[in-house]
């Protein structure tokens, strides 16, 4: 059984997202992996070192987070923020970035850059005011679903 991503659109590549339609609107998104291929675990990730921080797992870690045969890999959100002006296409784009190597604020979910096969994930998405308590709530559902967060959910 695999995690419900009803209403959810995109689901494009992360290099197609400077060109993709992703609303500016506050909302939640989804990592998804488009295959039921064992992963493959780089030992050093190749994302953005943001404040000096490496960005790379010990593999062993990976391994233990993986959970076999769910293509959602990590839930995440955009909220608004106090400009008005944050919203997805600004923080899946931050997310892309980090994973394309540059040095940006996007730590959450960069355990998806440790996959040797990470130019195939795609990222979806869905607006809403309520960014927060939905993927709050989408990560809650998962957990009783599979008993674990989502591989790239490391923290609450």
């Amino acid at each position: 059984m695999n995690f419900a991503l009803d209403g959810f659109g995109g689901f494009v590549p992360f290099s197609e997202l400077p060109d993709a339609d992703v609303p500016a609107e506050p909302g939640v998104y989804v990592v998804v992996r488009p295959t039921e291929t064992a992963p493959v675990f780089l030992s050093a990730s190749p994302a953005g070192w943001f404040k000096g921080k490496d960005p790379t797992l010990p593999v062993a870690e990976l391994q233990a987070a993986w959970v076999p045969g769910e293509p959602v890999l990590y839930i995440g959100k955009a909220a608004a923020g106090r400009s008005r002006k944050r919203g997805l296409r600004k923080r899946l784009d931050e997310y892309r970035r980090h994973g394309a190597g540059q040095p940006v604020g996007h730590w959450g979910g960069r355990m998806i850059w440790q996959l040797a096969d990470s130019v195939e994930l795609v990222v979806g998405w869905r607006t809403t005011d309520a960014a927060r308590t939905t993927e709050k709530s989408m990560i809650v559902d998962f957990v009783k679903l599979y008993g674990k967060r989502p591989f790239a959910n490391r923290t609450g």
